[in-house]
């Protein structure tokens, strides 16, 4: 059974946090119990819509080596648009979601808590949908935690390139 101090943690994985100082991005920390950390079950509990939910999702290629892969944020209520613009953004002729083990290798993040913030050498796609938010929630690179800041601040890390039709309506 986790103690309380578990349950109440609220700090960020440490190279996210290093990352949201080093680049000067506003932002605040919100409490997450990490068996709601997925994106549905934490907009239903926690009050916030899916398209304020900005998903981090780490995308590979297949059948290549080296493998290549890139960091994508779309909102919750878009599904990203692996095989056609993440595919032509990597140069490959295929492509799909990295597994939780590849990707918490990777990032450093279990699924659920994956942020583009604190991640390093890896290009970063955010869907241009994201920036039109006001504010947007996402991980803060573990279950327990999350960010809430104006999408704009994501243009301050390295790396991130913003890509019109990353991602399409969901349905």
């Amino acid at each position: 059974m986790p103690s309380e101090e578990t349950m109440n943690e609220t700090r960020l994985l440490p190279a996210v946090e290093h990352a949201l100082t080093e680049h000067a991005i506003e932002y605040e920390v919100l409490a997450c119990d990490a068996s709601l950390a997925d994106t549905a079950a934490f907009c239903a509990h926690y009050g916030f819509s899916l398209e304020q939910s900005a998903n981090t999702i780490l995308v590979t290629s297949r059948k290549v080596e080296p493998p290549k892969y890139a960091i994508c944020v779309v909102l919750g209520t878009t599904r990203l648009d692996v095989n056609k613009t993440v595919r032509a953004k990597l140069d490959v002729k295929r492509a799909s979601f990295a597994d939780a083990e590849t990707t918490t290798e990777l990032t450093g993040m279990l699924i659920g808590g994956v942020t583009a913030v604190g991640t390093q050498n890896l290009p970063v796609y955010v869907d241009g949908a994201v920036l039109q938010q006001q504010r947007i929630v996402m991980g803060g690179g573990n279950r327990t935690s999350k960010l809430l800041l104006d999408p704009r601040e994501l243009l301050k890390l390295p790396a991130v390139e913003v890509v019109e039709g990353l991602a399409k309506p969901a349905g």
